[in-house]
């Protein structure tokens, strides 16, 4: 049987590898094996993280609406907000009142007015 020399193939594939890890430090881009182990463990690490990215800033922007909601007791809780903005059936998600509440909290203040008052008027 003769001997299968994998030359340009070979440099081929460990170049390609070599270009993803090239901002790795020290040996996790120099040698072949400790680059395939690191390009794993990145690859499964951002894979991971990108859902806890999104859980993270969701729990970011509650955190935001609650403590405008609660500093002069717009509606008395996050939870009372949300409940009336989707009783109201305006579709906001968690994001937008949340750059609201930073940019300009009287902006929210008039959007949580307008629901309360509706709801006053629909008791009565």
């Amino acid at each position: 049987m003769t001997r299968v020399r994998r030359r340009y193939i070979a440099r081929r594939r460990r170049t390609k590898i070599r270009f993803f890890a090239s901002t790795f430090r020290g040996a996790h881009s120099r040698l072949i094996r400790t680059i395939t182990q690191q390009k794993i463990r990145a690859l499964a690490s951002s894979h991971r993280d990108r859902g806890r990215q999104k859980r993270d800033f969701r729990r970011l922007w509650i955190t935001r609406i609650n403590a405008i909601t609660r500093e002069k007791s717009v509606l008395y809780s996050y939870s009372i907000l949300i409940h009336n903005l989707y009783k109201k059936q305006l579709l906001l998600n968690r994001k937008i009142p949340a750059q609201i509440a930073i940019s300009n909290k009287n902006c929210l203040y008039m959007i949580s007015n307008k629901i309360r008052s509706s709801n006053q008027i629909q008791i009565k």
